[in-house]
């Protein structure tokens, strides 16, 4: 059990860490800008909130397959993911990025668009107003997306179980062992696993209550001291 729960946190932590970046730019260019094709892109990063996670797992499946466009035949190489603990980061990060991309677009949506002026009339430069004007007034909501994008992370099961199979050890996730302790009739670790679930899921949002409140107020602060040096 303690084997699952490690490989489900090191899973999960990948996949979150693996979409915040492009999850961050991808929300920011959502929220801030106009250009062709936003909502197709809009679209395409929402599929997976859409589509059934088994449609998802075999999507990647046929792009990571031999014949695929990222497989052995077309790259010339083999990438090792199917069947292993990179398929399930895989999965799982996929899965997780467009709940934490609408997340961060929201968070930046909320934000006005008058103190990044107000930034560029005084000499900061695009990235400088993004780094010392949106981002930490943004932290509350990115601290949301992220634990957000983890729990969705560690509850992932269809895309996982079909790119990266059910291999205790390997690629055996915290929601995969309990469908095969359900399958072979073994409550009593179904009922354990689920009770770890369970937990899990009370301390992410426990720290999201937790982290909120105070770092809204900072955020508060922060922002009424720039003004006041402005």
């Amino acid at each position: 059990m303690l084997e699952i729960l490690l490989l489900t946190l090191q899973v999960a932590s990948l996949a979150t860490v693996g979409v915040l970046v492009p999850s961050v730019v991808l929300g920011y260019a959502l929220a801030r800008f106009e250009f062709p094709g936003k909502r197709l892109i809009s679209a395409v990063v929402g599929l997976p909130l859409v589509l059934p996670p088994t449609a998802v797992g075999f999507l990647l499946l046929r792009l990571l397959a031999v014949d695929g466009p990222l497989g052995r035949h077309t790259l010339g190489l083999d990438l090792g993911i199917l069947l292993t603990w990179k398929a399930a980061v895989l999965a799982a990060a996929v899965m997780s990025l467009p709940l934490v991309v609408r997340t961060v677009r929201v968070t930046f949506e909320s934000i006005d668009p008058q103190l990044e002026h107000m930034a560029r009339t005084l000499g900061y430069g695009p990235v400088e107003t993004f780094l010392r004007i949106v981002l930490p007034l943004s932290v509350r909501g990115l601290v949301a997306a992220t634990i957000l994008g983890f729990t969705r992370a560690v509850g992932e099961f269809g895309a996982t179980v079909t790119i990266a199979g059910n291999i205790p050890g390997r690629t055996q996730t915290l929601a995969s062992a309990i469908f095969s302790a359900q399958q072979v009739g073994d409550h009593r670790t179904a009922h354990l696993l689920m009770i770890v679930a369970l937990l899990l899921g009370l301390v992410a949002i426990w720290v999201a209550e937790s982290l909120g409140p105070g770092t809204a107020l900072g955020n508060s602060q922060q922002a009424r001291s720039r003004r006041t040096e402005s």
